[in-house]
C-alpha cells in the first residue's frame, strides 16, 4: 500500500479509503489510486487484513457428504445467503464420523473461520470441548429442538416422517415397511424411526439400508422375498426411495399398481422418476437462507441467534395408489 501510495502521490490511509470502497475520496483522487494499483500488480493480502482486523468473515459448514443432492440444495441456498451478509463458506465432509467432524472443525478454526453450521445436534465431546473453547457460534440444522444447547434451525424430522406416514394411510395402506438409513451415526433418521415406531397401533416392519441409490436398489430383493403382503413401503430417504423404485422396476414390479412407493426429501429429481414419486417437501433451501442469516447476525453482534422450525408439506405425487 505504501508503493500505490508513492506512485499515486497520496497517503496510505487514501489508498486504505479506496481499496474498502469509502466515499470520502474525490473522483480524480480515485482513479489516480487506481491506475497506480493496476500498474504496480497489487493484490490486498486477505491474510494481512485478517491479521490486522482479527476478521476473516469466513463460516464453516461440516456435512456428512456432498453425494447427496438434499446437501447440495442445501449449501448452495447458504453459500449464496452467507455472501449477501458478507461471509465466504468453507465446506468441510465428516462421512457422518463424529471423531473426524471434531477434526474437520479444528482444520477450520486453525484456518479462522467465525462460526459453523453443522447437521444435526448430536456431536463428539471432542466437538463439544472445541466450540466451548473458541467460543464459537453454531447453528444445527435439518433438526428443530427449541431445548437443545446448539441453537436449531430446522424442521421436526418425527412430524416429517409421521406426514409420510399418514399419507400411505390416507390412501388405505396399513401393511406397510419402513425404509431407513442407518440410526446410529444418524439423529436425524433416528427421530424419524423413533416417531413411526410409537405408533403401536400399526404393524409396522423396519428395515435399514445405506443411503446409496445402487445399495437401496440391490436391497429390494431381499425385501421383496421379506415384505410377503406388503402394500407400501415408507422410504424415510428419497435417495432410498429412488433406487428402490429402480430396484423393483428391475423385477418386473409395477409401482403403484403392485406396490406403493412414498418418500422423505422432496429432491427436484424425485418429480422426474416413473412414476413421479411422492414425498414429504424439506425446506432446504430456505433452511440454508435462514441459518445464515441469523448466524452472520450472531457473529457480527454478539447476540446469540433463537432457534427456528420450519415446515414440512406433502408433495403427492404418482407413486402412491388408493386401495380400494
Amino acid at each position: 500500500m505504501r508503493d500505490v501510495a508513492r506512485r499515486a502521490g497520496v497517503s496510505v490511509a487514501t489508498v486504505s479509503r479506496v481499496m474498502s470502497g469509502s466515499s470520502a475520496v474525490s473522483h480524480t483522487t480515485h482513479a489516480r489510486v487506481r491506475s497506480a494499483i493496476e500498474a504496480l500488480d497489487f493484490v490486498p493480502s486477505a491474510a494481512a487484513r485478517a491479521i490486522n482486523s482479527g476478521r476473516t468473515h469466513m463460516v464453516g459448514a461440516l456435512v456428512p457428504t456432498l453425494d447427496n443432492a438434499i446437501f447440495s440444495s442445501f449449501l448452495d441456498a447458504l453459500e449464496l445467503a452467507l455472501a449477501e451478509h458478507g461471509f465466504s463458506l468453507v465446506v468441510a465432509t465428516t462421512n457422518s464420523d463424529p471423531e473426524k467432524e471434531a477434526q474437520r472443525a479444528q482444520d477450520l478454526l486453525n484456518l479462522g473461520v467465525e462460526g459453523f453450521i453443522v447437521s444435526g445436534i448430536t456431536h463428539s465431546d471432542t466437538f463439544d470441548a472445541l466450540i466451548r473453547r473458541y467460543r464459537t457460534p453454531v447453528i444445527a440444522t435439518s433438526y428443530f429442538d427449541p431445548e437443545s444447547p446448539l441453537v436449531t434451525v430446522g424442521y421436526d424430522n418425527g412430524e416429517a416422517a409421521l406426514r409420510a406416514l399418514d399419507h400411505l394411510l390416507e390412501m388405505g395402506h396399513t401393511a406397510i415397511a419402513v425404509l431407513s438409513g442407518p440410526t446410529a451415526t444418524n439423529d436425524r433418521t433416528r427421530v424419524r424411526v423413533d416417531a413411526l415406531r410409537s405408533r403401536r397401533d400399526l404393524a409396522l416392519t423396519f428395515h435399514e439400508v445405506p443411503i446409496d441409490f445402487v445399495a437401496a436398489a440391490r436391497a429390494v430383493d431381499g425385501l421383496v422375498a421379506q415384505a410377503s403382503g406388503t402394500t407400501a413401503l415408507l422410504c424415510l430417504s428419497d435417495v432410498i426411495a429412488q433406487g428402490v423404485l429402480a430396484g423393483l422396476q428391475r423385477l418386473g414390479l409395477r409401482v403403484p399398481e403392485q406396490i406403493s412407493i412414498v418418500g422423505v426429501d422432496d429432491l427436484p429429481s424425485s418429480q422426474s422418476t416413473w412414476p413421479p414419486l411422492s414425498s414429504v417437501h424439506l425446506p432446504v433451501k430456505r433452511m440454508g437462507t435462514c441459518a445464515a442469516a441469523k448466524l452472520a447476525r450472531w457473529i457480527e453482534t454478539g447476540e446469540a441467534a433463537a432457534p427456528l422450525k420450519l415446515e414440512t408439506e406433502m408433495a403427492a405425487r404418482r407413486s402412491v395408489r388408493r386401495l380400494p
